[in-house]
């Protein structure tokens, strides 16, 4: 399996996905499931070459002419997230076959997260940073698809635009500061961007690529100021929450700055925005956890304040905080994406979200009850599972970082706390105390929704007892590839009696204490909820409605629905912009060609002048046409007079063409003459002989300066070898310009089709009357 068929594989399985769905039915996750799962199968094989320093690399010709290759690479870093990506997929495409069965959607569903899957599998393994941005804004396209599922209603629809335009608009700042990056660095390829360090830091559009790069960075991992898009693309269906925000979406913007904190990071600059914001982010998102009471924004609110954290030790730097920054994605991933499907289980079975209605599940779902304190406990930092060691490992390096320690400490061991209670809210408030009734009966989920949080579970406990053999393997290389160099921090479970495991007992007695008096809390939380129209949230409609409402402003004012109106705005603008330089730049060799020309000429222009002061006006339809062909017939004189027979032919053809495409179509319209008032007709008498006189001038400067022989010449010497015709416009159409052509032609069967589609809505709404005609009939 090579690295472009394991990209490209999700894509081509998501059009045969609906397909696949309606011939197999309640076993399509299954079988859909085995995809992503042989992916994860050839990377664990892989695992052992690239934990030995190996990287795996393809490289295909995408844009030869501006040095641009469709390449990819497989080194520790993206090994940790493709094999994230593809082994949570299956267990996903699983869950959502139990989750989703009988919809009658569900085969859209599979198709768009295999779409997604392949987008982020595109991400993580592109080893060229414009291969990178097409994969990234592919992620943000599917996840528009994704979030928006359930397009019937509207929170859906407006949760997936909120994260559309968050995330787009990130996105092309972000395409500034990787195209700004590759022409500093002299490439688009990663591994060389990644060698031109010095080159890099040193250059005065240093800052400017770093703030770019991190807005899209900042806006696909959901940091503070932009977390708010986050929580609302819980309006998913769980199976795409549970993937999109434990180890897919959330994290391609934690991807990217670990990518390139070897060529950008280390600088001040740097350093500060990622632990300033990733702080914020981490306090945000614990802090506004606790208003909530529904499981989903729960988990979501928590989920960015883990991503703060990863992005808080990515911005620390240290060789400690960067493998613990690593530690914390596995860890997040494993025990989020269960949480997330174990709260849609409960969902599904119980028909109840909001754990204050919640109580007593463990006896009706005993299963259940068990993955989801696994899982908790992980989030919560107990041991001996993969969130403690990674919450120790972060607590430690932030104890040592280069700046602002002791804040980067308490906020770090504040938000554990809290987060701690999050775990209790989501885990063990639903399964235990007195029994509550639920809108459906609760019973154990089936084996398609226990099977993915059950088995992330059991890894988060054996990653942690069995760190050599499973967590080593992927943190180490994927920390060597963030650093630049070897690193040699190990995961592993026990670190002694040190300042870091005391803080991390003092977070988990502060949550636990919070947890069990948060009947007393609840009131100041909920206190909190007048802040929220100073709220980046807040900011986002206000910013959303000013440019609905300019935009309509501006629509009622421009489309009048009048024709006439464009066609004036369109020839006033055209006019006013190029007749100014016409004016002023042309000289008297334009003008000198007034006296070059032949009486042949002055007499077919002659009549062409004739023909359209008949054609403006004429009192009668027929003889308006005739005289526009008479138009036409004296520019194809012309043509034959200055030997160009093929657009003659072509010319009288069109000509030919129009007037009986004229004469068909005025005999419908209204008579002409009333449509305009006197003053109306001498505007348009100004307009037209203004247009015609920046025509002729133009065509009069074009013709009396010289021009560039060099294309024409090459066009018309390549045009028999290589387009194998002697007519030099017919192949420059057909061959040179292929494409363009195709696109035109596209446009007018497009158009085409329009046309055909309200001439029959036209005569559907014609019939209607007369088929409700007998009713009324019948009733008078």
């Amino acid at each position: 399996m090579t690295l472009l068929a394991i990209v490209i594989s999700g894509f081509v399985l998501a059009v045969a996905a609906p397909w696949v769905t309606r011939a197999t039915g309640k076993y399509a996750g299954w079988i859909l499931a085995a995809l992503p799962a042989a992916i994860a199968g050839y990377l664990i094989s892989q695992v052992s070459s690239v934990a030995s320093g190996q990287t795996v690399s393809v490289a295909y010709q995408w844009i030869p002419g501006l040095g641009i290759d469709l390449s990819f690479m497989l080194d520790g870093l993206s090994l940790l997230f493709a094999l994230m990506i593809s082994g949570i997929g299956a267990l996903i495409l699983i869950y959502a076959g139990g989750y989703l069965a009988g919809h009658p959607h569900q085969g859209r569903l599979f198709c768009f997260l295999l779409l997604f899957m392949g987008s982020m599998l595109g991400v993580v393994l592109a080893a060229n940073v414009l291969t990178l941005f097409v994969f990234w804004e592919l992620t943000s396209i599917t996840s528009y698809l994704l979030i928006g599922f359930d397009h019937r209603r509207k929170e859906a629809r407006a949760a997936a635009l909120q994260a559309l335009l968050v995330t787009g608009l990130g996105g092309l700042a972000m395409l500034a500061g990787l195209l700004l990056m590759g022409h500093v660095a002299g490439s688009y390829s990663i591994s060389e961007i990644l060698s031109r360090r010095d080159v890099l830091q040193s250059h005065a559009l240093a800052p400017a690529i770093t703030v770019l790069i991190l807005v899209g960075c900042f806006t696909k991992s959901a940091q503070f100021p932009f977390h708010f898009w986050l929580p609302g693309a819980m309006e998913a269906p769980t199976p795409i929450s549970a993937y999109l925000h434990s180890s897919t979406m959330v994290k391609a913007g934690i991807y990217l700055m670990a990518r390139l904190t070897p060529a950008l990071g280390s600088t001040e600059l740097w350093q500060w925005l990622l632990t300033g914001a990733g702080a914020a982010t981490m306090l945000a998102g614990a802090l506004l956890a606790m208003r909530e009471s529904y499981l989903k924004r729960l988990l979501a609110y928590s989920t960015v304040s883990a991503l703060g954290i990863i992005t808080m030790g990515l911005g620390i730097g240290t060789e400690k905080a960067i493998s613990a920054a690593i530690a914390f994605i596995l860890a997040h991933a494993l025990y989020k994406g269960s949480l997330f499907m174990v709260a849609g289980a409960i969902d599904h079975e119980t028909g109840e979200k909001d754990v204050d209605k919640l109580s007593g599940l463990r006896s009706a779902m005993p299963i259940l009850s068990i993955v989801a304190l696994l899982a908790a406990a992980s989030q919560a930092g107990f041991p001996p599972l993969a969130g403690f060691v990674a919450k120790e490992m972060m607590l430690e390096s932030a104890l040592h970082a280069p700046i602002i320690a002791v804040a980067l400490t308490a906020a770090l061991t504040l938000s554990a706390a809290l987060l701690v209670v999050v775990a209790g809210l989501v885990a063990f408030k639903p399964f235990f105390g007195g029994e509550r009734p639920t809108p459906r009966h609760a019973h154990e989920p089936p084996l398609s929704l226990l099977l993915g949080p059950g088995l992330l579970a059991i890894l988060g406990v054996a990653v942690a007892l069995v760190p050599g053999t499973l967590a080593d393997p992927l943190i180490a290389p994927a920390a060597s590839a963030t650093l630049g160099t070897e690193s040699h921090t190990h995961f592993k479970i026990w670190h002694g009696f040190n300042l870091a495991l005391g803080l991390s007992a003092i977070a988990t007695g502060v949550g636990v204490l919070v947890y069990a008096t948060r009947s007393r809390w609840m009131p100041l939380a909920g206190a909190t909820a007048g802040l929220d129209r100073l709220s980046p949230t807040a900011c986002y409609h206000g910013v959303l409605r000013f440019v609905t409402a300019f935009a309509e402003s501006q629509t009622r004012m421009i489309q009048t629905g009048r024709l006439r109106d464009y066609l004036i705005v369109i020839f006033l603008v055209t006019i006013g912009v190029v007749s100014y330089p016409l004016i002023t730049r042309v000289g008297p060799p334009v003008w000198n060609e007034l006296g070059t020309l032949h009486w042949l000429d002055v007499g077919i222009a002659v009549l062409i002048l004739l023909s359209a002061f008949a054609a403006v006006t004429a009192k009668n339809r027929l003889l308006a046409i005739i005289a526009l062909g008479m138009a036409g017939l004296g520019v194809t004189m012309f043509y034959v007079i200055y030997a160009a027979p093929d657009l003659a032919l072509t010319q009288i053809s069109i000509e030919a063409l129009s007037v009986v495409l004229f004469v068909l179509v005025f005999r419908r319209l209204p008579d002409f003459r009333s449509l305009s008032s006197r003053a109306g007709k001498l505007r348009d008498v100004l307009i037209a002989c203004a247009g015609g006189a920046m025509m002729a001038g133009l065509v009069l400067m074009a013709t009396s300066y010289p021009s560039a022989t060099s294309v024409s010449r090459d066009l018309a010497e390549r045009s028999y070898p290589d387009g194998h015709g002697k007519n030099v416009v017919n192949v420059i159409l057909v061959d040179f310009r292929a494409m363009d052509t195709m696109g035109e032609i596209t446009v007018l069967a497009i158009a085409a089709l329009g046309v055909y589609s309200l001439l029959k809505l036209r005569d559907r709404i014609d019939e209607q009357p007369s088929a409700s005609a007998p009713s009324a009939g019948g009733r008078a």
